[in-house]
């Protein structure tokens, strides 16, 4: 199979040269670095460390895994260690040669804190006793440690009559967001900074972006308060419930998102054991590197003592891990500028990234309008900017490419001048769609778990190229139209509603598994075509193969298939190919590779 570039080389390669200076602005420094591996401990585990046999056989244990940093977890759910304790753990490792951060997790347990009334094992951050418990621990801590890092329990859903009292006209998630914050800093940051004044603080996100705003993880002001920000890459099983079913492009929309918003102070990138087998294990650390991460946590050293298998993979594909973190530093992946401004609301487009990133979309979120990129996404995060039709039509203006969702139509302030815009009647109402049929050459094919579109939409003078069945009618589920030099798509997309969380007690994660990576290969290219501003697409793959550019020097492009995937990939006159990670000679010369990409597994495609 053979096809063609056009022009989706320009806007995956130089079209998105503002997206990435804005990444490189965001990087806490600009001059590569090794790849470093740490590993946390938590409170339980550094108890064991106590024993000078069981400290000596961890050194030698993370000294074969080549792990050379170490975070003591001071206090997990009142289960804690004493300062003598922390400081005799910190000093031996220390004289070790390993770098030693402190932690703790802020979750209630024993007589420490106060839990909440409802959500998950989180606590009542408003009592005053949960406060105290708090700035008693971080005092200890800073006495003892140089960095210290708060994981990833900053948040509540706690709704008891202290805190609806003193929540007022607020919306739960505006007091939550006030109150995380202001606890930051007089129960924290000022604490520690009163017992050790250079100490540096560090705040790690949790992987669940999409609902940071509701819990108490505020974007634009915790990074500005904390020394550091780092972010959880968590992906783990994409086909399991236990842990959501999280996609692993989620690692790279975390990483990259909050790097964005950070001011310089992005750091460590972390990622767990749960719930992964070897291959989830190490597709985590993939992600992880591609978004541009050189720091890396593994959580916890539990999995370590254990010997996941995930670490055998590990170490097997470690070199070529180092390679590409030095190819990202050089030159980090580029894409289709994904806006999310900071604390917005999905609406009905809850990890859309991460699922359109599956669909081999090279998705980058940004958290500025990109107002320079040739190519521009923008969901239902956008109605968060008050101006953001002003926006997407000077980008038109200029001949850009935009794709939004049926959810930004909907939401946002001047969604009706937009989707007349983008050559529709009117607003669609949002009122959620489950077929298990769409269109693919005339003829009905089936979807194995259902697609979901978000309502009705319905074309004046848009083009439309995909279609599902509904009850025997056609529902456009991607339209698209020219806008004087531009062009406008709309995506009728429904990811997921709050049905889908109750049915199966999810809070924070992807509660189901959605048809639309198990939708037709065709599908799929023709997403990626309109996406890029519809030129023919530079890769041909089924779903669930993710294509990453770096820059015009290459893609990485990678498999999360349980079977072989095999993959086009054309247009110009390539030269020679190799693969970054073996060397092997892919290609001598020509204009189309087509290779076949064994299951759960990647080929970094280098010119």
């Amino acid at each position: 199979m053979k096809i063609r570039m056009g022009r989706g080389w320009g806007l995956w390669g130089k079209g998105a040269i503002l997206i990435l200076a804005g990444f490189l602005s965001a990087r806490a420094s600009s001059e590569p670095t090794s790849l470093r591996l740490t590993t946390y401990c938590t409170v339980d585990s550094a108890r064991n460390w106590l024993e000078p046999a069981k400290r000596e056989a961890a050194v030698t244990m993370l000294r074969e895994m080549d792990i050379s940093g170490v975070i003591i977890e001071v206090n997990r759910g009142g289960t804690a260690l004493s300062e003598d304790e922390a400081r005799l753990l910190k000093e031996y490792f220390a004289a070790e040669g390993f770098r030693v951060t402190g932690g703790i997790a802020t979750v209630p347990g024993g007589d420490w804190g106060v839990a909440a009334n409802e959500g998950l094992a989180w606590m009542n951050f408003q009592n005053p006793k949960t406060q105290a418990d708090i700035e008693a621990s971080v005092r200890g801590a800073a006495r003892v440690f140089d960095t210290f890092v708060v994981d990833d329990f900053l948040l509540s859903g706690d709704t008891s009559p202290e805190s609806e009292r003193t929540r007022g006209r607020r919306s739960w998630g505006q007091y939550r967001r006030d109150l995380m914050t202001s606890l930051s800093q007089r129960a924290i940051i000022g604490p520690a900074k009163e017992e050790n004044p250079d100490i540096t603080m560090i705040v790690k996100f949790p992987q669940s972006y999409d609902r940071y705003h509701q819990f108490g993880y505020d974007t634009n002001r915790k990074p500005q308060l904390y020394d550091g920000v780092w972010v959880g890459t968590e992906s783990r099983g994409q086909y399991t419930q236990r842990f959501g079913f999280t996609q692993p492009y989620e690692g790279f929309v975390n990483y990259r998102w909050i790097a964005s918003l950070s001011r310089g102070k992005m750091g460590a990138a972390w990622f767990d054991f749960g719930d992964c087998d070897a291959f989830d294990f190490v597709e985590q650390a993939w992600q992880t590197v591609l978004a541009g991460a050189n720091d890396i946590v593994l959580f916890s050293v539990a999995g370590i003592e254990e010997r996941h298998p995930g670490l055998a993979l590990l170490q097997q594909e470690r070199a070529g891990l180092e390679r590409l973190a030095s190819a990202v530093d050089e030159q980090p992946v580029t894409g289709v500028a994904t806006y999310k401004p900071a604390n917005s609301d999905p609406g009905s487009d809850m990890y859309i990234m991460d699922f359109v990133g599956m669909l081999g979309v090279p998705v980058i979120p940004v958290s500025a309008y990109p107002a320079e990129a040739a190519s521009v996404f923008v969901p239902t995060y956008g109605a968060h900017d008050p101006a953001i039709v002003k926006k997407i039509e000077a980008s038109l203006r200029a001949g850009k490419n935009v794709v939004v969702t049926t959810g930004l139509l909907a939401s946002a302030a001047e969604g009706e001048s937009l989707a007349r815009r983008a050559g529709l009647s009117g607003v669609p109402a949002i009122s959620p769609i489950r077929t298990e049929s769409v269109l693919l050459d005339g003829a009905a094919v089936e979807v194995p778990r259902g697609l979901d579109l978000a309502g009705r939409i319905a074309p004046e003078a848009a083009d439309v190229l995909l279609e599902a069945l509904v009850d025997g009618q056609k529902v456009p589920y991607l339209t698209t139209h020219a806008v004087g030099a531009g062009r406008l798509s709309v995506l009728n997309i429904q990811m997921f509603t709050q049905a889908d969380f109750d049915a199966v007690n999810e809070v924070l994660l992807s509660p189901r598994n959605l048809g639309m990576l198990d939708m037709p290969r065709p599908w799929a290219r023709t997403i990626r075509n309109v996406f890029q501003g519809g030129g023919e697409a530079l890769v041909d793959a089924p779903t669930r193969v993710t294509l990453q550019p770096l820059g015009e020097t290459g893609w990485v492009i990678q498999n999360y298939n349980t079977s072989p995937a095999e993959i086009a990939l054309g247009g110009e006159d390539f030269g020679r190919l190799s693969d970054g990670l073996t060397g092997a000679v892919l290609l001598e010369s020509g204009n189309a590779l087509n290779y076949l990409i064994p299951p759960r597994s990647r080929v970094w495609v280098r010119r």
